[in-house]
C-alpha cells in the first residue's frame, strides 16, 4: 500500500519550510522572518506544552539542511529544554531572569567560531571555571571557542547537520563545556535551528534543548 506522505511525520514542517524557501528566493527577509516567527511561536508553546513543542522542533530541525557558509555574528535566542521536569523548571526561571549568552560568531572559510556573551558573563564565568578567560572582542565579550563541520547527527544519522565542536579546543574548560555537541541546520538564510547535545561517560549524547540563530 502507498503511503500516505502528507501524513508521515515532519510532513508538516518540511511544507513548511519549502514554502520558507521558495519565498527566499524573492524575498528574502520576510522568508527568514516567518521562519524566526515560527521558532518564537514553538518557544512560547514550550512554557506550556514541552512535549509538543519538543516534537514540533525536532520535525523543524529535521527538514532543515546543513548550515554551510554561515560567516560573521549571529544574534541567538534558547528556544526550549528538554532536561528533567524540575531542572526545565529551573532553568526556565533562571534564562529568563539573566542570559548571559548571546549568539554566536562564525567564521566559514576557518571552519572555526565562538560564542557572544554579555558583560556580566564574566562573573559567573569565574565561579565555574575560574582559570578561564573570557576574551574581549568589538563585538564585546566572547568564549568557548569552537570548530565547525558537516556530519550526520547524532539523533539523525539519516540528515546532515553543522556540528558545532568544543571537545578539541585545549583552552575550553573541561568542565561542562568541552562536553558540549551542538548542531545547526539552515531552514532559509538568515533563520538558523540548533539543538544542544551533551556527551555522556558512557559516549552517548543527551539533548539538552533547542537554540536558535538568526544573523543580524
Amino acid at each position: 500500500m502507498a503511503t500516505d506522505q502528507t501524513s508521515a511525520p515532519g510532513a508538516d514542517a518540511a511544507a513548511t519550510v519549502a514554502a520558507w524557501r521558495s519565498l527566499a528566493s524573492s524575498n528574502p527577509p520576510d522568508a527568514a522572518e516567518a521562519a524566526w516567527s515560527r521558532i518564537l511561536e514553538l518557544q512560547d508553546l514550550g512554557r506550556t506544552d514541552r512535549k509538543q513543542a519538543d516534537a514540533l522542533l525536532n520535525d523543524l530541525f529535521r527538514a532543515g539542511s546543513p548550515a554551510r557558509g554561515l560567516d560573521g555574528p549571529t544574534d541567538g535566542i534558547l528556544v526550549l529544554t528538554t532536561t528533567t521536569k524540575l531542572t526545565d523548571v529551573a532553568l526556565k526561571a533562571l534564562t529568563s531572569a539573566w542570559m548571559p549568552w548571546e549568539g554566536k560568531r562564525f567564521d566559514a572559510d576557518a571552519g572555526t567560531g565562538d560564542n557572544r556573551m554579555t558583560d556580566d558573563a564574566t562573573v559567573v564565568g569565574k565561579v565555574l571555571w575560574p582559570l578561564y578567560s573570557m576574551k574581549d572582542s568589538l563585538a564585546g565579550k566572547v568564549a568557548f571557542d569552537f570548530t565547525t563541520y558537516v556530519e550526520p547527527g547524532v539523533e539523525d544519522p539519516d540528515i546532515e547537520v553543522m556540528v558545532i565542536d568544543y571537545a578539541d579546543i585545549k583552552d575550553n574548560p573541561r568542565l561542562l563545556i568541552r562536553s558540549i555537541r551542538d548542531e545547526l541546520v539552515e531552514l532559509v538564510p538568515g533563520a538558523y535551528l540548533g539543538k544542544v547535545l551533551y556527551r555522556l561517560p558512557t559516549k552517548s549524547y543527551a539533548k539538552l534543548g533547542y537554540f536558535a540563530l538568526r544573523t543580524p
